[in-house]
C-alpha cells in the first residue's frame, strides 16, 4: 500500500464511529503478541490539558535521556503527529508497513474504529522501537477507551469538567467516573480536579484499589509570577521555573506533570534538575495560544469547551495588547455551543462564523442564530481559509484575531498559514 492509500484505509474506518469497549481493541492486541504487556505507561485523561501536561512530560523526559512514546489525538495537519518517540513522528513508511500488518491481523474483528485501530499501531510501534517509556492520551473518558487496555504505573486526571455528555453522563460526577476507570491497582495517581465529590470518588477509589493519591494544591502546588513559577512537591521544590506555553492556565499542567516526574524519581527514573528545567522551557505544543503571525497578531487556540474558552479569553486579554478582538470560530456540534460562545463572543469586536472540513461540524448559520442574542458583528463564510482571509483584509495592524472552537478548526488554520502565498 501507499501512505495515501493507507491514510485512505484508516480514515475509512471512522464510518464505524465512537464505539466504547475493550474487547475488540483486545482481540487486535492479542494478534500482535500483545505489545502494549512489553512497556511501561504513564496513563492521561481529563476535561482539558491532557496534551499539555502529556507534551511537558514527553519534553523533560526526552531531555533527560530517555526514549519516549507519545500518544496524542487528534493530530492538527497530519496523521503522523498522532505516534511519536521523542521529537520525532512516525515514518509515513512506518504508517504505510504497520497499516497492513494490521489489515491483516484485524480481518477477523468486524466494525473495528479508527481510534482502535491507531492506539494498536501506536502501542505495536513503541515495542518495535524498545522505548522506555509510553505517554498514552486517552481519546474520550477512560473506563471504556482504547487506551485502557494499558496498566500505567501512573495514572493522570488533570480535571474535570462537562464534555461529550452523550457519551460520558450528564453529571460532573458521572464523567468522573468514566475518567476514573484509568486509575489501576497497586499504583498512583495524579489529579488536578478540584470539585469536592469528584475528590472523594477518586479517594475513595484509589483506598480500594491500593494505590496512591496525588492532588493538585494539597500534595503539591504551584505559583507564578512573571511568567515564572515555584513549584512546591510532594518531595523537592524548583523555583524560577519558565515553561514554554502561553497561559496561566498552564502552570497547572507543569504542576501536575512535575508530580509525575517526582514519582517517577521515586522509581529510580534519573531525571536532573537541568533536564526539568530544559524541558519545560524548550515544550512546544502547537495549536494552544498558538502565534502563527505578527501584525495583525493571530493566535490558534484548539478551545472546545466552555471552561477551556473562558481560559482562552483570560489569556487573550492578560498576555496580549489589541484594540479590537476578531474571533474566527468553528464549533463541532456536539459541543456546549451556547456555553462555549457566552465565555467569549461579549468579548469580541467582530465574529467570523465557519465551518471546518468536518461532518459532524456546526454550520455557520446554526452558530449565528445562537450567537445573535450578543448583538456582536457577525458574518457566516464557508470554510476556514475563507473566514481567514476575510478577517485579515479588514483587520487592522493593532487588532489580535483568534482562531478557535476546535482543534479541527486549529488544524485547516494552520494549513493556511503554512501556505504563506496564501495569505500576504
Amino acid at each position: 500500500m501507499s501512505y495515501q492509500k493507507s491514510i485512505a484505509y484508516l480514515y475509512g474506518l471512522q464510518k464505524f464511529g465512537i464505539k466504547f469497549g475493550l474487547a475488540k481493541i483486545s482481540k487486535l492486541l492479542s494478534c500482535l503478541d500483545n505489545p502494549h504487556k512489553k512497556l511501561s505507561f504513564i496513563h492521561i485523561a481529563g476535561t482539558n490539558g491532557k496534551g499539555s501536561t502529556a507534551a511537558c512530560l514527553a519534553s523533560v523526559l526526552s531531555k533527560a535521556g530517555y526514549r519516549v512514546g507519545l500518544y496524542t489525538s487528534p493530530h492538527l495537519t497530519s496523521f503522523t503527529e498522532r505516534i511519536k518517540i521523542g521529537n520525532h513522528e512516525i515514518s509515513r513508511k512506518d504508517v504505510d508497513r504497520l497499516t497492513q500488518l494490521l489489515i491483516n491481523k484485524a480481518r477477523k474483528i468486524d466494525s473495528i474504529t479508527f481510534f482502535e485501530f491507531v492506539t494498536a499501531m501506536a502501542l505495536l510501534y513503541f515495542a518495535e522501537k524498545k522505548v522506555d517509556l509510553c505517554i498514552l492520551e486517552v481519546g474520550m473518558g477512560g473506563r471504556l477507551d482504547a487506551t485502557n487496555v494499558v496498566s500505567p504505573f501512573i495514572s493522570i486526571i488533570t480535571n474535570i469538567s462537562k464534555e461529550h455528555e452523550y457519551y460520558l453522563g450528564n453529571t460532573i460526577l458521572e464523567i468522573a467516573r468514566e475518567k476514573a476507570g484509568i486509575i489501576k491497582k497497586k499504583s498512583s495517581l495524579i489529579t488536578g480536579a478540584t470539585q469536592a465529590n469528584v475528590l472523594t470518588l477518586f479517594r475513595k477509589r484509589c483506598h480500594n484499589l491500593q494505590t496512591e493519591f496525588y492532588c493538585l494544591g494539597k500534595d503539591f502546588s504551584i505559583k507564578t509570577r512573571n511568567n515564572h513559577s515555584s513549584y512546591h512537591g510532594i518531595n523537592f521544590n524548583l523555583e524560577a521555573i519558565k515553561i514554554g506555553l502561553f497561559g496561566d492556565f498552564q502552570y497547572n499542567n507543569a504542576a501536575i506533570a512535575l508530580a509525575a516526574i517526582e514519582l517517577l524519581r521515586m522509581k529510580d527514573y534519573h531525571i536532573g534538575d537541568k533536564a526539568i528545567y530544559r524541558g519545560l522551557k524548550d515544550v512546544y505544543w502547537p495549536g494552544r495560544l498558538e502565534i502563527v503571525k505578527k501584525a495583525p497578531v493571530v493566535i490558534l487556540d484548539g478551545a472546545h469547551n466552555p471552561v477551556a474558552m473562558k481560559s482562552l479569553r483570560k489569556a487573550l486579554i492578560k498576555n496580549f495588547n489589541f484594540e479590537k478582538l476578531i474571533l474566527i470560530l468553528g464549533i463541532m456540534e456536539d459541543k456546549n455551543i451556547k456555553g462555549m460562545l457566552k465565555e467569549i463572543v461579549p468579548y469580541a469586536h467582530k465574529v467570523i462564523l465557519c465551518k471546518p472540513n468536518m461532518n459532524r461540524a456546526a454550520s455557520p448559520t446554526s452558530l449565528a442564530g445562537i450567537i445573535k442574542v450578543y448583538n456582536v458583528k457577525h458574518y457566516k463564510v464557508d470554510d476556514v481559509k475563507e473566514a481567514i482571509l476575510y478577517a485579515l483584509s479588514t483587520a487592522s495592524k493593532k487588532d489580535l484575531i483568534c482562531v478557535a472552537g476546535s482543534l479541527f478548526t486549529v488544524g485547516e488554520a494552520r494549513e493556511v498559514f503554512k501556505k504563506k502565498s496564501c495569505i500576504n
